[in-house]
């Protein structure tokens, strides 16, 4: 493509173009197959070439690019998509990441982009407002929980050892009071990636007994920390990723403040919980955390990637995360500096379709998205546990159902696999305290009680022909 041809008439060429293709790809979402159907030699055969000398024309590389979704990608964003938990983008959401992409705005500074940085301020706020967090904490927009994970703990490193007089941002961790890190058994494996990241390592987590639904026990929290002296940082769950369930989160507030630890709560896909009256309550004593860590696409159901780390102590987030430098066009004011709050330098403007959202849905809105994904992974699970030889094995209290069928491994992988070919709905198998489960997840704002119930039905189709009934 020659650079004299990249003018308006060829963008509204390959827009439209692309345009076309989204809206044939999203009017077959509801009822395509949600799986994949092409294996990687397939899409290699399909899709691999030598680099092309001079290039190939635009409109034919986004035909060739679409031309293979159907069969080549797994429909994430369906109705039906029960994999791990992924929420698919609200129509707002989706023509607002377009425009993101349109502007191609680097959001690291107010100077590059004014708009960007006050739509991504106003969100923070609501955000807060919304989650019913202290109003005045840190908010950086990050790739994802893991990011977001590492920005909070990142804070977290640096104000325990702020308060045993240490400087870790100018002095390192070599010769550092040692950090005592503390941990669920059930914490999420991200957790242990950002420590990896923060150079306090895996090996040393102190790790706390958690009950039958993966719940964090607070009691042995507790005989725990007073065993401890020195920085100490508590790492909870709100939301476990197999069960839903969520710590005690009150009682471990009350003790960590006690002991003057800093408590951080993962809340991947349960701080969303603080949005809907109904399920408000699990998150009870999430407030005393010092820092949380959430996805805007799971349950906001924005396009990806797209996570939030928000920090009470908006100083130690901004002194943990901030970079200068002579060039740079920074503010002292009011204004906002997205690098301040976040780990990377340069980043595309992922808070606006957060805005978007939150200002389309209202807190009305969200409260209803997260009280019907509820609703329908109740609806399974009450479905599913009709059928002899079906067992659920958690307590059904947000999105999350684990299943287990004839309380076997081979016959539950067996489902498994069996539903992902059918592909009428997707979903994965996970390990769930040794024994073998399919594993739904409900967090897609386009879910109905019929795509509930034509799950379930090819869920049993494939049971029941394993059984040769």
């Amino acid at each position: 493509m020659a650079t004299d041809r990249f003018q308006s008439a060829v963008f509204d060429e390959y827009l439209e173009k692309a345009g076309r293709h989204a809206a044939h790809y999203l009017r077959r979402l509801p009822d395509r197959h949600v799986g994949a159907k092409a294996t990687r030699e397939e899409l290699i055969a399909a899709l691999r070439a030598p680099l092309p000398e001079h290039g190939d024309e635009g409109g034919e590389v986004i035909d060739l690019i679409a031309g293979h979704v159907d069969r080549g990608a797994v429909a994430c964003n369906s109705p039906r998509y029960f994999g791990f938990v992924v929420g698919g983008a609200t129509p707002v959401a989706l023509a607002a990441d377009w425009l993101v992409s349109t502007w191609d705005q680097n959001a690291g500074i107010y100077a590059i982009s004014p708009l960007v940085s006050v739509l991504e301020e106003v969100a923070a706020q609501w955000l807060l407002d919304l989650f019913d967090l202290p109003r005045d904490a840190g908010v950086g927009f990050v790739t994802g929980c893991q990011m977001a994970n590492f920005t909070c703990l990142a804070a977290a490193r640096h104000a325990v050892l702020r308060r045993a007089g240490w400087d870790v941002e100018a002095d390192g961790l070599i010769g550092a009071p040692r950090i005592h890190v503390v941990a669920s058994a059930e914490s999420h494996i991200t957790i242990d990636v950002a420590l990896r990241y923060l150079g306090l390592g895996t090996r040393s987590v102190l790790r706390v007994e958690s009950d039958g639904q993966g719940r964090m026990r607070a009691d042995r929290l507790r005989e725990l920390l007073a065993t401890l002296d020195g920085p100490t940082i508590v790492c909870a769950q709100a939301g476990n990723v197999n069960t839903g369930a969520f710590d005690p989160l009150r009682e471990i507030g009350e003790a960590t403040r006690a002991h003057g630890a800093w408590l951080h709560v993962d809340g991947a896909f349960g701080l969303w919980a603080r949005a809907s009256a109904a399920h408000r309550a699990l998150a009870d004593g999430i407030d005393l955390a010092d820092s949380w860590a959430t996805d805007a696409h799971k349950w906001l159901n924005v396009p990806y990637d797209s996570g939030v780390a928000m920090v009470r102590d908006a100083e130690a987030h901004r002194t943990a995360m901030t970079s200068t430098a002579a060039y740079l066009v920074q503010t002292r004011g009011a204004e906002r500096d997205a690098v301040d709050w976040v780990p990377e330098f340069s980043r595309r403007a992922r808070g606006v379709p957060v805005y978007a959202t939150l200002r389309a849905l209202g807190s009305d809105g969200i409260q209803d998205l997260i009280a019907r994904s509820c609703a329908r992974a109740t609806q399974m699970a009450e479905a599913l546990a009709g059928e002899d030889g079906v067992r659920i094995l958690n307590d059904v209290v947000l999105n999350q159902v684990l299943v287990r069928f004839d309380d076997d491994d081979d016959v539950t992988r067996a489902v498994i696999d069996g539903v992902q070919r059918e592909g009428t709905c997707w979903l994965g198998g996970t390990v769930w305290q040794g024994r073998g489960a399919m594993r739904i997840s409900v967090s897609n704002w386009a879910t109905t009680e019929d795509d509930a119930a034509r799950s379930v039905t090819a869920i049993l189709k494939v049971f029941r022909g394993l059984r040769g009934r």
